[in-house]
């Protein structure tokens, strides 16, 4: 698995990547509740799953820690196209594997071009298209 680090659950603020159940999930809301008479925040986390989609709802105290992936970002070259899939090749290592292309990016990937891909818990997401 890969690099993660423990945060505070209210650091927990929308955009930022944590993990939920095992798997990478993107903060979509924080509520934070005022200290009650023990004296402790509540906090309300909705996340979405990066690889699934799914809704993820955590409700814990503020000081409760959860963990947050350290998010690599790499370049790739695009070498084919098959289906959904793209066959790349990585510009640091020059390993290849093939990587699924988000709905977002089907229009813009193509054969020969670099995308830009990040490896979140072993997961290997491509972001966007580096211009050239």
């Amino acid at each position: 698995m890969g690099e993660l680090k423990p945060i505070d659950a209210t650091e927990a603020k929308p955009g930022r990547y944590v993990v939920f159940d095992g798997h990478a999930c993107i903060v979509k809301s924080l509520e934070i509740s005022r200290p009650g008479k023990h004296g402790h925040a509540k906090c309300r986390i909705e996340a979405i799953g990066i690889k699934d989609d799914k809704k993820i709802i955590k409700i814990m105290p503020g000081h409760d820690k959860i963990m947050s992936p350290v998010i690599e970002k790499k370049t790739a070259q695009v070498l084919s196209i098959t289906g959904n899939k793209a066959n790349v090749m990585d510009m640091e290592s020059f390993e290849t594997f093939d990587i699924s292309i988000p709905e977002e990016l089907k229009e813009k990937v193509s054969e020969g071009i670099q995308v830009m891909y990040w490896v979140v818990l072993d997961e290997r997401i491509i972001q966007d298209i580096v211009k050239g």
